[in-house]
């Protein structure tokens, strides 16, 4: 299977579904990693966090299994995705989509509280048309601590469908995770490694797994 997971940010793809994407890799399957926004120094970063966040997410890529190739990243400033016309997003994340040909597709969910993981859902949404993107088999959307959580609208609640069991890979995330130091706080704040390792077990608990990701299933075609 290939499976492509799109980011608005370095460290989504860990907390929504880091463990997933180590089970594709070590099961056999082709994971790819886009990520929609990047720090620069015209955003006010300096050049020294810029080159120590590159090093972090290229440890994570390897850390996940991404080939360099299947690692693409847009580069549009963080935080301003709402910014850039729809049209503009859409049309580089189709390159992306007719470039790794994913059969499985993983997105940020349209109810998180960050303008960002809402304007790449619905970027990304656009390139899983079965006409247009006909290798596109499933589509789901995943939940972020910090994000999902913070959503406040009641009619775009996270209601999850499926359940990954990654029991095998929890701690390996965990320690992934630590990469992103910076985007880490001591519990009971939302990114910390207690909260992530408790949302694992309390979502394990929901199906009987010891350990679970949960996904909003978009779209099926068997």
């Amino acid at each position: 299977m290939k499976t492509l997971v799109i980011a608005p940010h370095p460290d989504d793809e860990l907390l929504g579904c880091g463990g997933t994407l180590l089970r594709r890799s070590a099961e056999g399957g082709t994971v790819g990693w886009l990520l929609m926004t990047a720090i620069t120094e015209q955003g006010g970063w300096s050049p020294e966090r810029i080159d120590e966040r590159a090093g972090e997410i290229e440890r994570v890529r390897e850390g996940l299994g991404v080939a360099t190739q299947h690692h693409y990243s847009l580069g549009f400033p963080t935080a301003e995705l709402d910014q850039v016309p729809m049209s503009t997003l859409v049309a580089r994340v189709s390159e992306v989509v007719r470039d790794f040909q994913p059969e499985e597709v993983l997105l940020p969910h349209p109810g998180d509280a960050h303008s960002d993981h809402r304007s790449t859902f619905e970027a990304a949404s656009a390139c899983t048309k079965w006409f247009r993107y006909p290798s596109v088999q499933r589509v789901l959307t995943y939940e972020t601590l910090s994000e999902t959580d913070a959503g406040l609208d009641p009619f775009r609640a996270f209601q999850p469908t499926v359940f990954v069991d990654i029991s095998a890979y929890l701690e390996k995330k965990r320690a992934l995770m630590r990469v992103y130091a910076s985007e880490m706080g001591a519990f009971p704040f939302p990114r910390s490694d207690e909260a992530l390792h408790a949302l694992a077990r309390v979502r394990g608990a929901q199906v009987g797994f010891e350990a679970a990701e949960a996904f909003r299933l978009l779209r099926e075609r068997i």
